[in-house]
């Protein structure tokens, strides 16, 4: 593991003395996400291996390039997970890739965010120090959590080595209902059974061949997901039948996301309680109405991010359309003058000369 940081730490240091760009990529799952890719490729692959595993104490410590799958696979052995379900977007995800993405799946809405997994992080920053934050506890912070910053960040700030998350037993029970119900009277019901103490953990409403659907997966003890089951109404579905769905529902391939040949995917994160919007079409409804994925044409966006913005939220370009290779707009929302600032100054502190996934979040830093 030395040699592997020290060769990577020499090569990072030969980088900012030649102002030369470096692009870090774990598995390349993630490669159509953000801006741009530039720079000669700096790979995490030999980072691998999962350095500690405390089942007792839900606390696992693992290298940037671990595969996700295998991480994943050892934490099931034990009967745990990682209760966000990161999305895979292919074989190659790896751990560091997670981290640097940021991105959740199904569950994020009730059990939380990438960024409230990670106790602790080893990096190396563009000055080719390496440097440690945080540790393999929840309170071990004071001050402002830099492990949590490189959540995100798209590798921007810099090489993400070893990360420490906190893991989660896997629910002793699990089940989905289906209702057919228009997106307004969808949003209403999950909000009102958001009030209650349900044990709601994912949701999906979704609209195909005009036909109006809402998936919801409970889980938890197994005393309140039967119990659930029995009050919530609906249709229960044949868990054997219907649990895979919600893992190709986290990594787009669900037929609704299959589908959408050229036009552009979009990402809109609103509030929870935001009505259905005024979209070119009826969006795919994650997160109990916080998470709207919407398919639409080049010449919709400044429409979507029009109505983000109106709603209290914003749009993200997540991914081009079929055969497509330049976005019509930034991928991100544009940043207010105060957190433009606040960005660059991070960037610059972390990364003087600028080597790092050059272009990856805003294509001018």
């Amino acid at each position: 593991m030395d040699a592997i940081l020290d060769a990577l730490t020499a090569r990072i240091r030969a980088a900012a003395a030649g102002g030369t760009p470096l692009r870090i990529r774990g598995g390349g799952s993630k490669d159509f996400y953000g801006e741009r890719l530039e720079g000669e490729l700096l790979e995490t692959a030999p980072l691998s291996g999962i350095t500690s595993y405390e089942p007792s104490e839900l606390v696992v410590t693992v290298r940037a390039g671990t595969p996700l799958a295998e991480l994943e696979a050892v934490l099931a052995e034990r009967g745990q997970c990682l209760p966000f379900e990161p999305p895979h977007f292919g074989g190659g995800a790896t751990v560091g890739g997670m981290v640097a993405a940021g991105l959740s799946g199904p569950a994020r809405a009730s059990v939380g965010a990438v960024r409230d997994y990670v106790l602790g992080l080893t990096m190396i920053n563009g000055k080719g120090e390496l440097l440690t934050f945080g540790g393999q506890v929840m309170k071990n912070v004071a001050g402002y959590d830099v492990s949590r910053l490189m959540v995100g960040a798209l590798g921007t700030l810099g090489l993400i080595a070893e990360v420490s998350l906190k893991v989660l037993p896997i629910a002793p029970a699990e089940a989905t209902l289906k209702f057919e119900m228009k997106q307004d009277e969808a949003l209403q019901r999950l909000n009102t059974w958001g009030g209650q103490p349900l044990p709601l953990n994912a949701s999906c409403w979704v609209e195909v061949d005009g036909v109006s659907t809402l998936y919801l997966r409970l889980r938890g003890a197994v005393a309140a997901v039967e119990a659930a089951c029995r009050t919530m109404g609906g249709e229960r579905q044949d868990n054997a039948t219907v649990a895979p769905d919600w893992p190709l529902c986290r990594d787009h391939r669900l037929p609704w996301f299959l589908e959408r040949g050229e036009r552009d995917l979009w990402r809109l994160s609103v509030p929870q309680t935001a009505p259905a919007l005024d979209l070119p079409e009826a969006p795919l409804v994650e997160w109990h109405g916080g998470l709207r994925w919407v398919r639409a044409e080049p010449g919709d966006a400044a429409r979507l991010r029009d109505v983000a913005v109106r709603t209290g939220g914003h749009a993200s370009l997540f991914s081009l359309g079929k055969g497509r290779a330049e976005a019509p707009v930034g991928r991100f929302a544009p940043l207010t003058p105060p957190l433009d600032r606040i960005h660059r100054d991070v960037k610059r502190e972390f990364d003087p000369a600028g080597i790092f996934n050059r272009g990856r979040m805003y294509a001018d830093f």
